[in-house]
């Protein structure tokens, strides 16, 4: 059980953009928010861990966070990182099945 939730900690949440689902038809990968502490092979673990499926590739990317402003006070949203993981071929992932 405790494998479970640091699996999950790690994969903090799915990402659904356009990009995103046409992604997961053309090439089957999916992305996930992860902590920026995370590596390619955590990520590999623990998305095998919690969807047994196999994954073939892992891409990680630090999003930078964007310069806000509200009248005349400037701010910055936070950093966050992003992996595209591809999975082999056959294998995929319901995502929302217990929404």
């Amino acid at each position: 059980m405790e494998e479970n939730a640091r699996l999950r900690k790690l994969l903090k949440r799915p990402l659904q953009t356009e990009k995103v689902v046409a992604m997961q038809e053309t090439s089957n990968t999916y992305s996930f928010e992860v902590p920026r502490s995370a590596n390619k092979i955590e990520i590999k673990r623990a998305v095998e861990g919690l969807f047994e499926v196999k994954v073939v590739d892992v891409r990680t990317v630090t999003v930078h966070g964007k310069l806000k402003r509200m009248g005349r006070f400037e701010g910055r949203q936070k950093s966050w990182k992003k992996a595209m993981v591809t999975l082999q071929e056959g294998d995929s992932l319901d995502l929302y099945e217990n929404v």
